[in-house]
C-alpha cells in the first residue's frame, strides 16, 4: 500500500529533504515511492485533487519549491539490472551514480556518469549528462536506449526511438520533471575498465601559469582526454590537510581513457610547471573506473547551494585575465569558479536527435557558493559582474545539468536549446500534461515565459 506522508509524520522531513538545502520543500504530502504502481497512485492522488507533483531523488539541482504539491521521492527505487553481452543497464529511478560505477564495473564495463558519484542517474541523464568520458563518447543522454515514464494521465509508458517517439526525444535533455516521472532508464555500457586520472593542486601564485598553461594545452588534448579547473578558497576545515585548509588554490583534473605512459607524457607540461618544483598535491595514477569519483572528490554533505554557468566559445589569454581578475586569489569572490573542456564527441550530434541539440560551446563555465539567505543577494551580484566580463566569449547558451538553485530563470534555461526546439518542447508539453500536473520544476525552458 503506497505511504502518503504529511507534515509531522515520521519520515516526511527526510522524504522533502535533498542535498541542495537551497530550497526548502513543504509539500502537501510525501510519497516515498518503492514501485511504479506507488509513482501512479501518487500521480493520481495529486490529479484529483488538483494538486502539481514534483519529483526528487537526491536533491541536487531543485530549483522551484514542492510547497502545496506531491513530493515523489524515488531514493527506494533503486534497482540495477546489467545485461553484460549487450553492454547496457536498466536503472531505477533512485539509483545514484556510485552504484551504478560499481555495478557496471563488475563487468568491466562503465557508463557515462558524472563528476559526483552522488547524484541521481535518471535525472543526469535527463538534464543531458557530461560524463567523464564525453569527449571521446558524447553526452550521456546520446546513449540512452529507452525510458519508462508515468505521464499525468498515470499511465506508465515505454519511450524509445520507435515508441512514443516525441516523448523519447524530449524526455533526453528536455524532460527533469516537466513531462512525467521516470521510473526507469536503459542505457549504454562501455567497455572501460580503467584510467590514468586524478588532480593536482596548485598555490595561489601560481594560478595565471597554470590556468594559461591548460588554456593552451587544451587546444590539442586528444578526445580520449577529460579535464577541468577548479579555482576555489578552500574551506578552513581539520578533515583538509594544513597545505590546503584555509587556502587559495587551482585544482587541476584528469581523465584519460589511454594508456599510463601516453598520460605521463599529456599531463608533463603541469608537473614540470612550478619551477622545477612540483604541485601541491599530485594524485595522477592508473586507477580502476570504479574510482572515478576520486578525480573530482565533490563533497557530499547536503549543503544551500547556488549556481550559474554559461558555456565559452574559447579560452584565449584575455579570457583567462578577466576570469582571474574576477575569481583569482586576489578577488575574493564568494564562490567557486570551475571551467571544464568540452569538445570532441560532446560537439557532435548524437545517433538518435534528442532535446540538448545546442553543442557549440568549447569549455563550461560554472559558479557555484554555499550560500544562508542573507548572502545570497552578493553571491547573486558577484555572479552578475563575472558573467558580464565573460560575456565575450561566450556562446549565450547554458549547461541543464548545472544549473541549481532556486533562482534559475526560464530564459537561462531557455538558452541551454535551440530555439526552434524550445517550441517543439512546448508542444510536447501540451500533449501529455496539458493540465501542467508537472508544474514545479527548473525555470521552465518550454514556456519562456513562465517562472
Amino acid at each position: 500500500m503506497t505511504n502518503f506522508l504529511s507534515p509531522g509524520d515520521q519520515g516526511y522531513d527526510t522524504g522533502r529533504t535533498g542535498y541542495n538545502l537551497a530550497v526548502d520543500h513543504k509539500p502537501e504530502v510525501v510519497v516515498p515511492a518503492a514501485s511504479v504502481d506507488d509513482v501512479v497512485a501518487a500521480i493520481r492522488y495529486a490529479t484529483t485533487r488538483g494538486l502539481g507533483v514534483a519529483v526528487q531523488a537526491t536533491g541536487h539541482g531543485p530549483s522551484r519549491s514542492a510547497d502545496g504539491s506531491v513530493l515523489i521521492n524515488t531514493s527506494r527505487m533503486d534497482g540495477i539490472t546489467i545485461d553484460p553481452v549487450a553492454r547496457t543497464a536498466r536503472v531505477e529511478a533512485g539509483v545514484r551514480g556510485s552504484a551504478l560505477v560499481r555495478a557496471a564495473a563488475e563487468h568491466g564495463l562503465a557508463p557515462l556518469n558524472g563528476s559526483s558519484p552522488e547524484v541521481g542517474v535518471v535525472s543526469y541523464h535527463l538534464g543531458g549528462g557530461i560524463g567523464m568520458l564525453g569527449r571521446s563518447l558524447g553526452w550521456a543522454v546520446d546513449h540512452v536506449r529507452a525510458l519508462e515514464v508515468v505521464t499525468a494521465d498515470g499511465v506508465l509508458r515505454r519511450a524509445s526511438a520507435t515508441e512514443e517517439t516525441e516523448l523519447f526525444w524530449a524526455l533526453r535533455g528536455g524532460g527533469k520533471g516537466t513531462l512525467g516521472v521516470v521510473v526507469a532508464i536503459e542505457i549504454d555500457l562501455h567497455p572501460v575498465a580503467r584510467l590514468y586520472g586524478g588532480g593536482m593542486h596548485f598555490a595561489a601564485t601560481d594560478a595565471e601559469r597554470v590556468l594559461t598553461t591548460w588554456a593552451e594545452w587544451a587546444r590539442t588534448a586528444p578526445e580520449s582526454m577529460g579535464s577541468s579547473v577548479l579555482l576555489i578558497r578552500m574551506p578552513d576545515l581539520p578533515v583538509l590537510p594544513d597545505a590546503l585548509r584555509g587556502r587559495y588554490v587551482v585544482h587541476l583534473r584528469f581523465a584519460f581513457t589511454g594508456s599510463a605512459e601516453e598520460g605521463t607524457r599529456l599531463v608533463r607540461p603541469f608537473r614540470d610547471l612550478v619551477g622545477g618544483g612540483r604541485p601541491m598535491s599530485d594524485t595522477v595514477v592508473e586507477m580502476p573506473y570504479s574510482a572515478v569519483g576520486s578525480i573530482h572528490a565533490e563533497p557530499t554533505t547536503p549543503v544551500p547551494f547556488h549556481a550559474r554557468n554559461t558555456m565559452l566559445a574559447s579560452l584565449d589569454a584575455a579570457a583567462v585575465a578577466e576570469l582571474l581578475r574576477h575569481a583569482g586569489p586576489d578577488a575574493d569572490a564568494p564562490h567557486l569558479v570551475e571551467l571544464r573542456l568540452m569538445g570532441g564527441a560532446l560537439a557532435r550530434p548524437g545517433a538518435v536527435p534528442s532535446a540538448l541539440a545546442r553543442r557549440d560551446g568549447a569549455f563550461v563555465l560554472y559558479a557555484g557558493a554555499t550560500a544562508e539567505p542573507e548572502r545570497v543577494p552578493a553571491v547573486h551580484a558577484a555572479y552578475d559582474r563575472l558573467f558580464t566580463a565573460m560575456a565575450p566569449w561566450s556562446t549565450g547558451g547554458a549547461c541543464v545539468n548545472f544549473l541549481s538553485g532556486p533562482d534559475v530563470t526560464a530564459a537561462q534555461l531557455a538558452t541551454a536549446y535551440l530555439p526552434a526546439d524550445v517550441d517543439r518542447l512546448a508542444a510536447v508539453k501540451r500533449a501529455v500534461d496539458p493540465g501542467d500536473v508537472f508544474r514545479t520544476h527548473h525555470g521552465r525552458a518550454d514556456r519562456p515565459g513562465a517562472m
